[in-house]
């Protein structure tokens, strides 16, 4: 009898592991949802769709940039959820020949700031052939991103980046392409 009751424990052990694990692992999914969200979707949905940029890497944008503050403003003066700049709000609103009666002061909109944000990643991913240069110019700016592209030293084939000399840019590269990974693994 009692060797019958001790083959009952393998069995049961065997099953209490496997929900443990199984607790675990949906554990860790829901705090890395909660981690990595997909807040504003109704404007990063559309404005991604229209303009053709991966949703993902516009959650990742936001994410790395602002934490979903729509009130964040960086030490250099950059605001809202994708921290825009005067000067990229302005080149993005002469590139889209945007009438309406905004200025910048209305960046802080949610909707406004992803519009405008996506539209920029969009012009960036046209100009340059990879997603991670792309992301370099939105932090670095085009200008730098162009003269990097020139140099023999920092692009053996004036399209890709090998080492970029901004150290918080290519930083930020990296993490913004992490933290697209982690939303495409999220989010299938």
């Amino acid at each position: 009898m009692k060797k019958a009751k001790r083959l009952w424990v393998i069995p049961l052990l065997l099953v209490v592991i496997a929900a443990a694990i199984l607790a675990i692992y949906k554990g860790t999914h829901i705090l890395y949802l909660q981690a990595y969200p997909k807040e504003y979707s109704e404007y990063v949905t559309k404005y991604s769709q229209e303009y053709g940029v991966d949703e993902h890497l516009v959650y990742a944008v936001i994410r790395c940039e602002s934490s979903f503050n729509p009130e964040a403003v960086s030490h250099v003066g950059a605001r809202g959820l994708m921290q825009l700049m005067d000067e990229t709000y302005q080149w993005a609103r002469s590139r889209m020949q945007d009438e309406r009666d905004i200025s910048y002061d209305d960046i802080f909109d949610p909707e406004l700031n992803i519009q405008y944000g996506t539209y920029v990643l969009k012009l960036l991913l046209d100009e340059f052939p990879s997603p991670e240069t792309a992301i370099a110019a939105y932090h670095a700016g085009w200008g730098n991103v162009k003269k990097w592209l020139d140099d023999p030293e920092k692009s053996d084939n004036g399209q890709d980046l090998q080492s970029i000399p901004f150290g918080n840019t290519d930083k930020y590269v990296r993490r913004v392409m992490h933290t697209k990974q982690i939303y495409d693994k999220l989010y299938k």
